[in-house]
């Protein structure tokens, strides 16, 4: 057995800078998402300790535009399935999408995020055409985050705009992931990463914390994962079960401090990465967000979707802020920052992780000629 089997939470902070070298196993990650009591806030504190040491104390707001809540797709856990005929579908045009752009600016957000199902109708040209009328508005770092599409395309959005893309892993399990995606497959999504990454745009992606089937064991084995794809930023939130899906009726963690115990790891593990509150937490936990941004968080996004469609992007029940409008959002947002003694930050919150700084001032991004296939 390994000095890591047996670490106590007690000597986190200890053993901390050895964790690029070797980080814990399994068994230890276990370990510590089962951590309770004293151990418990000493394993919040590590992580508030290590996000304030690498990724300082602003908190890096990225307004999100949820413009399109058609998919392709059937995730047996998403509430916008393709199948979910109960979800009253819509989809915003170009220039109403550049205009809520235009409104992030207002909102003083330096970053948006432009999410949607997997909705092929928007082709390569179209979303190209977006990104590049928001950049000559004026400086906004732009994500998309819009799923799996053709390799090349990634180039594309590289040089019309795209700073960052996300997309989650959602699990490392071969397996379970294919039961959880009937159309889909593991190997196909992380080669969708590897393609991101390899056009030059910043690379996020992430996990549901709780899947049935996963376990502690499963929790720990992502948490790994995620490490060891190097991200820029890391997406998670807690598996809910969404109504009109296969998994409606299916459990959530007994121990639901599970979920913050899970970003608290991921914050010791990534130091440096980007790391948001996401928003499921604040469906389960009153003031869920307020409370993942003093366990590792450092990003808060704010929605700038029209309320009018707000409804219809419910991904899982009980989603915030569904009847709110994006003036809302915003005043409710600095004032959740300044409940915790947290400062907004001015910049654009680009990647912090020293390969990626390195990487920028080496070389400019790949040309769409080097994609290859």
């Amino acid at each position: 057995m390994s000095n890591q089997d047996t670490m106590p939470v007690s000597k986190l902070t200890q053993t901390f800078d050895d964790w690029a070298i070797a980080p814990p196993d399994v068994d230890c990650l276990v370990r510590w998402l089962a951590a309770d009591g004293d151990d418990k806030e000493m394993l919040y504190r590590a992580a508030d300790q290590a996000r304030a040491r690498f990724v300082g104390e602003d908190i890096h707001l990225r307004g999100i535009i949820e413009f399109s809540n058609i998919c392709r797709l059937n995730c047996n856990y998403c509430g916008i399935r393709a199948k979910n005929t109960a979800v009253e579908r819509y989809r915003l045009d170009k220039e109403e999408i550049i205009e809520l752009a235009f409104r992030a600016r207002v909102y003083g957000y330096p970053t948006i995020v432009l999410q949607s199902g997997e909705d092929t109708t928007y082709s390569c040209d179209d979303i190209c055409y977006i990104l590049e009328e928001i950049k000559k508005d004026g400086p906004l770092a732009i994500t998309l985050s819009i799923g799996e599409r053709p390799h090349e395309e990634y180039y594309r959005y590289s040089g019309s705009g795209c700073d960052r893309y996300l997309m989650r892993f959602e699990t490392s399990d071969p397996e379970l992931f294919s039961k959880l995606h009937p159309d889909d497959n593991l190997e196909k999504r992380l080669g969708c990463l590897e393609a991101i990454r390899a056009a030059g745009i910043q690379l996020g992606s992430g996990f549901l914390i709780g899947l049935p089937g996963a376990g502690l064991e499963g929790i720990a084995r992502d948490l790994l994962f995620a490490t060891k794809l190097q991200l820029d930023m890391i997406g998670c939130g807690p598996f809910i079960p969404s109504p009109g899906t296969p998994l409606a009726d299916a459990p959530m963690l007994e121990d639901r401090d599970v979920y913050y115990k899970a970003i608290a790891i991921l914050r010791l593990l990534n130091p440096y990465a980007h790391i948001p509150a996401t928003t499921a937490f604040d469906a389960i936990f009153k003031d869920g967000r307020n409370r993942v941004l003093t366990r590792g968080a450092n990003v808060f996004m704010p929605n700038i979707t029209p309320q009018r469609y707000r409804p219809g992007y419910q991904l899982y029940p009980n989603k915030p802020c569904i009847d709110e409008d994006g003036d809302q959002c915003a005043l409710c947002t600095r004032g959740r920052v300044h409940s915790i003694g947290r400062k907004i930050a001015a910049d654009a919150g680009h990647s912090m992780r020293p390969d990626w700084i390195d990487r920028v001032a080496a070389k400019p991004a790949p040309s769409l000629s080097s994609a290859g296939a």
